[in-house]
């Protein structure tokens, strides 16, 4: 049986991912921020919650204590666009704080778990961490902590590479059915995301579970330090 970690598992995508491992019948550990929405998952799932603050070095290390001693299969899923948690900044400083919350969101928390249970994953062990099309097409801080995934993925193939694990960042375009757009996502915003797609459809959760899962079966262990695309040809990623 393998041991499964998704951060970020409690709703959306990462829940999506939690349910295909469920599913296979891999042990799944989730993690998240808040407590009631983390326990109901994992009710749901028959997973371990373990909550914390992913983008707090203090946290992070408190944690690895209730974490699986091996590790098959790290999925950084936490993140997101803060932006959307806040007002337009006004002056450099509000800016500052708007930039260093999408980096400490979406780039420190995967640098942080992944280095805290680097000792832990086990040999061949897959690493896969949930981008965006944003770092290809842009969107502010979000778009540029992204691509900042992409960069530290890179780094981190050739770092585990010597010892068979793989790593490898999954990227999503328009995905319905999660938190991400908090309700901002208008009418005609998401008709010109779903136009710009080959499929003439939003993604789903289910979509970037499937590929997650390919990514972490043996079938895959050749595939390291890419980017993969799920965004229906809105994007290509050639």
């Amino acid at each position: 049986m393998r041991e499964i970690i998704v951060t970020g598992g409690g709703t959306g995508i990462g829940y999506a991912i939690a349910e295909h491992f469920a599913a296979a019948g891999d042990s799944v550990t989730i993690t998240g921020r808040r407590h009631e929405v983390l326990d109901t998952a994992a009710a749901a799932l028959r997973a371990t919650a373990v909550p914390f603050d992913a983008t707090d070095p203090d946290a992070v290390t408190a944690a690895v204590a209730h974490l699986p001693e091996r590790i098959d299969v790290l999925v950084n899923n936490a993140g997101g666009n803060t932006d959307f948690d806040r007002s337009t900044p006004e002056g450099l400083t509000a800016l500052a704080a708007g930039w260093q919350a999408n980096f400490q969101a979406n780039v420190l928390s995967a640098v942080l778990v992944t280095a805290a249970v680097t000792p832990r994953l086990a040999a061949g062990a897959r690493v896969i961490t949930i981008g965006s099309i944003a770092a290809r097409t842009g969107a502010g801080s979000y778009g540029a902590a992204k691509a900042a995934v992409e960069a530290w993925t890179a780094d981190l193939a050739g770092e585990l590479g010597p010892r068979g694990i793989t790593a490898n960042v999954v990227s999503p375009g328009l995905t319905e059915r999660t938190e991400f757009f908090r309700g901002n996502l208008t009418e005609d915003r998401r008709h010109a995301l779903i136009t710009a797609t080959a499929t003439k459809r939003a993604g789903t959760p289910a979509d970037i579970a499937a590929l997650v899962g390919f990514l972490a079966s043996p079938q895959a262990g050749h595939i390291t330090g890419q980017v993969l695309h799920v965004n229906g040809g809105a994007h290509l990623g050639r």
